[in-house]
């Protein structure tokens, strides 16, 4: 069969409410693209949903949907979701999902979406990746996930993407199996996408230049406290695990972060869990376990002396500004 003859490859994009706009550009535009410089229909895009309009975390909503239940003959669906994915609890939804997978279809998800795959059962055994803001709550959530900290990831019959713009290197790896790397290379120069990076880049950029500091012992020391959220370490396991004293690891980040290292390390642990209270519905003691705190009262009173208010009444606020 030649090109021109072949059938479209069609794509279901199902946006859930708050999807994040930059994602679902850097999803869908390549594929635009494709067709554009190729002169051809080498994609077709459809999307799912049961209530138009679907806003989006901009200004700009998607309108023109279909039924789940209505798509047939659809290659590949990526579930594009932001907000709170932990929260959304939508049976009819999960069974769409399971239905296209039982009729063979590739399911992926986008920044969240992995929750979503997730939490309908169809990500057991597979690997995953999903936006690094959801990746602490949803190892929690789910114990078994098998959660990689990557851009994205093509694992058989599930693709799944950290969001943000790394939809458009997973997108160049899927033009590029599907029609080659020549023509996949032109649709990424449209978009002046010229650095593609492999499926295996980190979600965030190199911690020292977050640090602001090129010391291999301070960076080898937050990024063994980045892997010891649930289970933080005592001063001297940092110590010993980068290879200095305590004393002078102390003294390392005094002087380039104008903290102790246990105080930063207090720090990091907090904010992670800022984010779990603000973007996930994990009861306080679910949170206060995850980010390596003993109690739910005495992680209480860590969150106010650093925030200035308890967890639940930061999640009440954050509740009530985004009604707002």
């Amino acid at each position: 069969m030649d090109e021109a003859s072949r059938a479209p490859f069609r794509v279901g994009l199902l946006p859930l409410p708050g999807f994040p706009l930059l994602s679902y550009a850097c999803t869908v535009e390549p594929l635009r693209a494709a067709n554009l410089l190729s002169g051809q229909r080498l994609y077709e895009v459809v999307h799912l949903g049961e209530t138009a309009p679907v806003p989006s975390s901009g200004a700009a909503g998607v309108a023109d949907l279909i039924p789940i239940s209505a798509a047939t003959d659809l290659d590949l669906v990526l579930v594009v979701a932001g907000g709170d994915p932990f929260g959304v609890a939508a049976p009819e939804l999960f069974e769409g999902l399971r239905a296209l997978d039982r009729a063979g279809v590739q399911l992926g998800g986008v920044s969240g979406g992995a929750v979503i795959l997730a939490k309908a059962g169809l990500m057991e055994g597979r690997r995953m990746t999903v936006h690094w803001e959801h990746a602490e709550a949803l190892s929690k959530a789910f114990p078994s996930a098998l959660i990689e900290r990557r851009l994205f990831v093509i694992d058989r019959d599930r693709v799944t993407c950290g969001g943000g713009t790394a939809p458009l290197d997973l997108m160049h790896a899927l033009i590029a199996a599907e029609r080659g790397s020549v023509f996949a290379r032109l649709v990424s120069d449209w978009f002046l996408h010229t650095d593609i990076r492999n499926a295996t880049a980190p979600q965030r950029g190199e911690l020292s230049a977050r640090l602001g500091s090129h010391s291999p012992h301070l960076v080898e020391a937050v990024s063994v406290m980045e892997n010891h959220v649930a289970d933080p370490l005592s001063l001297g396991q940092v110590a010993m695990l980068v290879g200095v004293t305590a004393r002078h690891l102390n003294r390392l980040f005094t002087e380039a972060l104008g903290q102790s290292a246990m105080a930063y390390y207090r720090g990091l642990r907090l904010e992670v869990a800022r984010r779990l209270i603000r973007g996930t519905a994990l009861t306080v003691a679910e949170v206060a376990e995850t980010t390596g705190f003993a109690t739910a009262g005495h992680f209480s009173n860590a969150y106010k002396q650093v925030f200035g208010l308890r967890p639940q009444a930061d999640r009440r606020q954050k509740s009530e500004n985004a009604e707002g």
